[in-house]
């Protein structure tokens, strides 16, 4: 193409920040496509990317741009690209695996080991174009809008999650009202969950999934969940517990409120080493999953079909900014006042 730079963000020192700067147009290989980016969604890695935290050091090459949930229009296809063409809107997986491990040739390709991810070990999204495999890429249908096209990465782990176990008529808790977790409370609901409680110690979250599902929110700092359960006429407990916090006290009140039995899938991530009450587990017989990232592809098959048959998730996104205005972007998500928060590129 005859554009050779594009206006980018990355990380290009190792201190905390950003760089809003011009860099090459990505060359795409014979199986690659080149994607005009219109919007992407700032998330938690992102954060953590711009903090510089020990995980960012350890995990990110410097210089790298970074993001990694987006949505755009394919400008450009590789040779060997069969199926795809120029003016398709996209999104895409933002995990790269491989081909040889036992996992990706049994097809399950989220569990690869060798998985690499755009805008943390490779170059991303947050930039005006962006090259991915073909294999990556997941056509938006004209019903969903570029918006929630950026942040169907985040709503795929929300899926993923949701649906490790049936939700049936079943009551479900769920620690952690940020924007993958409030998504995941709706996700339940539309799944047909009898009673769906969330979680958290922050009101403005609380009152944000109010707005996005609907779902019981309880502060757990005010208070007791017993109080939640006797409130809903549930006679021993919650039977799946989605954990999106990565708080070992929101773990520790999910394993207490389940019932015998009872299931729990992990999203959240804690810091460091937690100390678990094993027996507890062990005694009440839990299930525990944990979970990493989106099947590939089978969840983006099922969130599309649930944005299409009337699962809203558009108003988990509280901010919009102009790729220029990101400095005050991550101040925004940073300040845990917000949902989801989108860049536009355009």
């Amino acid at each position: 193409m005859a554009q050779k730079t594009m206006k980018a963000l990355a990380k290009m020192r190792g201190v905390e920040g950003l760089d809003l700067a011009q860099h090459p147009v990505p060359d795409i290989g014979p199986s690659d496509v080149l994607i005009r980016v219109k919007k992407t969604g700032i998330c938690g890695t992102d954060i953590h990317i711009w903090n510089w935290d020990a995980w960012a050091e350890a995990t990110v090459p410097v210089p790298l741009i970074t993001g990694h949930e987006f949505a755009g229009e394919i400008v450009e296809v590789g040779a060997q690209v069969e199926g795809l063409r120029p003016g398709q809107r996209v999104s895409g997986e933002g995990h790269l695996i491989g081909s040889t491990s036992r996992q990706s040739r049994a097809g399950k390709f989220h569990l690869d080991p060798g998985t690499r991810g755009i805008g943390v070990n490779e170059n991303g999204a947050f930039a005006e174009y962006l090259r991915l495999p073909a294999f990556n890429v997941v056509l938006l249908p004209d019903d969903i809008r570029d918006d929630i096209g950026a942040i169907l990465d985040p709503l795929g782990n929300a899926v993923h999650t949701a649906l490790s176990f049936d939700l049936l008529g079943e009551e479900v808790l769920i620690t952690g009202a940020g924007p993958s977790g409030i998504m995941a409370s709706a996700v339940a609901r539309h799944a047909g969950a009898r009673n769906v409680v969330i979680t958290d110690i922050n009101p403005a979250r609380l009152a944000l999934a109010a707005t996005v599902a609907d779902v019981t929110t309880v502060n757990t700092a005010e208070t007791d969940l017993r109080d939640t359960i006797a409130d809903l006429g549930m006679k021993e407990g919650f039977d799946v517990g989605l954990e999106m916090s990565g708080n070992q006290k929101a773990l520790d009140q999910m394993v207490e409120a389940l019932v015998m039995g009872g299931r729990i899938a992990l999203l959240g991530i804690p810091p460091g080493q937690s100390p678990v009450d094993w027996s507890r587990i062990v005694f009440k017989a839990i299930t525990i999953k944990g979970v990493y990232g989106r099947e590939i592809f089978e969840t983006w098959y099922k969130m599309i079909a649930m944005l299409q048959n009337g699962l809203d998730v558009s108003r988990v996104i509280t901010h919009r900014y102009a790729a220029d205005d990101y400095v005050t972007a991550f101040e925004t998500m940073k300040s845990g006042a917000s949902g989801k928060v989108v860049l536009d590129w355009m």
